[in-house]
């Protein structure tokens, strides 16, 4: 049994609803196929979103670590390739926080990247009729920032034997988030989104046992 951390984070930038928090509360309520899952909410917030990530990762311990958020212009689910050491918030977080062209951490690296079966997974996805891609942009928001401190984390950790895969994958919006914006764009139903992650799982802990 594979002990897995998911992490979505709450609503932001005027939304009630963020998919990434809904595809945590399906997937708490319903399990994932025998494992164990711990999820977490992250606070849209530049200090407490890495710092709730990592606690949720030092007490727990898990075998993989899968991060989600939401890329409301995407209309596919984009498995993160690479985390960039770069803040430049196109908007406010939701402390009213906008940091433009800060490092991450000044004496890390420019990037990390994934430890996830990026490809498999996109591959997988595809093959269950559900829009994917590899994406070499996180942005620069939160989502980012997390991804890159996770890494950088779990890079340190490595050096005491620590190293679950890991890694960040963007969802669409709701289509009722679609629906109610100015312009509707593209938008993904949660039931796929919420399968795509199951997927996700699946062949990241397959990775584990090969």
């Amino acid at each position: 049994m594979a002990r897995i951390l998911l992490t979505g984070f709450e609503p932001f930038g005027g939304s009630t609803i963020n998919p990434s928090e809904q595809i945590l509360n399906v997937l708490a309520a319903q399990g994932v196929d025998g494992h164990a899952l711990q999820t977490a909410v992250l606070p849209v917030e530049r200090q407490r979103g890495p710092r709730t990530l990592l606690a949720a990762v030092a007490e727990g311990r898990p075998d993989v670590v899968i991060c989600l958020g939401e890329a409301g212009r995407r209309s596919a689910v984009s498995v993160e390739q690479v985390a960039l050491n770069l803040l430049d918030y196109r908007l406010a977080d939701n402390r009213g926080e906008q940091v433009v062209d800060e490092l991450i951490s000044p004496d890390g690296p420019v990037a990390y990247f994934s430890t996830l079966p990026v490809r498999a997974i996109v591959d997988a996805l595809l093959q269950a009729g559900i829009p994917a891609r590899v994406s070499l942009s996180a942005g620069a928001f939160l989502c980012n920032q997390v991804f890159y401190m996770l890494m950088e984390y779990l890079a340190e950790q490595d050096v005491a034997g620590y190293s679950p895969p890991a890694g960040f994958i963007h969802v669409p919006r709701l289509p009722a988030q679609a629906a109610a914006a100015p312009r509707p764009g593209p938008s993904m139903g949660l039931a796929d989104q919420v399968q795509a992650v199951r997927v996700a799982i699946d062949i990241t802990v397959e990775s584990l046992l090969s």
